[in-house]
Formats: C-alpha cells, structure tokens, sequence
C-alpha cells in the first residue's frame, strides 16, 4: 500500500484530537476509494453515452420525420 500525507491546520487537528475513538486515517482512506470509483463510473458513463450520439441522432431525425405534417393533419380533422 502508498502511503500519501495531508495537511491540516492546527485547529482542525485540535478538533480532531477530541475524538480519538475516530480512525482519521481508515475514513480519508475509504472517501478516496469512494469518490475514486464514483470518478470512473461516471467516466464510464460518459463514453457509453458518446458512443450512443449516432443512435440519439437517428431517433430524433426518426421522431422529425413521423411528426412532419402531423399539424397538418389534425388541423385538417378539426382537433386543432
């Protein structure tokens, strides 16, 4: 394991002083290895999502296409 070092000021290390049941070390060491894996999701995310531009492109053109002449349409039926 890396061992990495933090810095604090002198009154949050009082503070933190007062609660020694409090294992400061396993806690930072557990919000990297969250935040961490949250960063990669998200990254993972993103690339599926960019991968998937040329599908949204189709579906919306797709989406156009049905609608186009649709006001047309009901205005001619007399919903509009």
């Amino acid at each position: 394991m890396v061992s990495i070092t933090l810095s604090v000021s002198e009154e949050i290390k009082a503070k933190m002083d007062k609660f020694n049941e409090m294992n400061w070390s396993g806690f930072v060491r557990k919000a990297i290895e969250e935040k961490t894996r949250e960063l990669f999701w998200r990254e993972e995310m993103l690339k599926k999502l960019d991968g998937e531009k040329e599908f949204i492109k189709w579906a919306v053109k797709l989406q156009k296409k049905g609608r186009k002449g649709r006001f047309a349409e009901l205005k001619r039926e007399g919903l509009i």
